[in-house]
């Protein structure tokens, strides 16, 4: 008999047929969020989770023990009590690496768009404002020759720093919890310095950080205070990262120039005072929305979600496990 999995919300339909080559596939093709009560549900008796942001947390573990894997179709992971379904024996997977290029492109988009103020003027366009050409009309600021600064330096970070280096030929600066290897330093061009100081010299800020409760508002009102009044700052992590009301109000009033957003303190809803502004480009957590980055996705999550209850080339082996710690260990004559 088939293990039972769940699929938590709508995926490619090519993924789905490959999960039911090994499993008994409940899938959610209205694409309808279920609340914590109908994801439960629904889980009873499934052995894994195809998920896409639920919240995994102790009441669902709990309510859910014969769950063995939690294969999330995405990098950031703070939606799953990790701790949790550890103790409880239970694999948790993420999708890194598929979406760093795509993800990267997005997040520059972003700092040009808010940098030369791209959304402004389209509506600038669209309402009909535009009868004359100005020497002032919509300028901007410049990207190519600033400072770029990147907080938190992982894959994604690195990708932004190599784009705005070698192809933008900005400095770039960057605060991370630990410092890079002086050769990938040295490729990247990127310069390691304190908070303070990435705050304080950054023409273009850029967040990359992975949300936990350490990263909990890093961007708040002290912080944007010690921001240049012409800077930039853009969020491609994840929300919760900025206090999205802090940030409103520095743009209102003129304390940093322009923001790019993706993310956002208790998406999908956006703060209304950010939605009031005109200095501020935002989008709806797209960033690695190309067809081949999700469809990558996709199936790293179902590889994960497959080796991960046992079947396939790599059983036991999910490739990207999150707490590998509470995978059995392979024998000898399995290696």
């Amino acid at each position: 008999m088939k293990q039972s999995i769940l699929v938590a919300r709508a995926v490619f339909p090519a993924v789905l047929d490959r999960l039911r080559e090994h499993f008994d596939v409940e899938s959610n093709d209205a694409d309808e969020p279920w609340n914590a009560a109908e994801l439960i549900r629904r889980l009873q008796g499934k052995r894994g989770l195809f998920a896409t942001g639920e919240r995994i947390d102790v009441a669902l573990l709990d309510a859910c023990p014969q769950l063995r894997a939690v294969c999330n179709m995405a990098v950031g992971y703070n939606n799953i009590d990790v701790d949790a379904c550890t103790a409880r024996g239970v694999v948790v997977t993420n999708t890194p690496d598929v979406l760093t290029e795509s993800t990267a492109d997005f997040g520059f988009a972003l700092v040009l768009a808010a940098a030369r103020r791209m959304t402004e003027g389209e509506h600038f366009l669209r309402r009909g404002a535009w009868r004359m050409w100005r020497y002032d009309m919509l300028t901007g600021c410049d990207v190519h020759g600033t400072t770029l600064g990147v907080l938190g330096m992982g894959r994604i970070g690195q990708a932004i720093a190599r784009r705005g280096a070698h192809g933008f030929g900005m400095k770039v600066i960057y605060h991370n919890r630990s410092r890079l290897d002086a050769a990938i330093e040295a490729g990247l061009g990127a310069r390691y310095v304190s908070k303070e100081a990435l705050l304080r010299e950054a023409d273009h800020l850029v967040l990359v950080l992975p949300y936990s409760t350490q990263s909990h508002h890093a961007i708040g009102a002290a912080e944007l205070a010690q921001m240049k009044p012409g800077a930039t700052l853009t969020n491609i992590a994840r929300g919760g990262i900025v206090d999205d009301a802090a940030l409103a109000a520095a743009l209102r009033e003129g304390r940093i120039a322009a923001a790019g957003l993706d993310v956002f303190e208790g998406e999908p809803q956006v703060h209304p005072d950010l939605l009031a502004l005109s200095n501020v480009v935002l989008t709806p957590h797209i960033a690695s929305a190309t067809v081949a980055t999700r469809q990558a996705m996709a199936d790293l999550a179902a590889d994960n979600l497959i080796a991960a209850l046992g079947c396939g080339p790599n059983a036991g082996r999910p490739p990207t496990p999150v707490n590998p710690g509470v995978l059995a260990p392979r024998s000898d004559a399995s290696r």
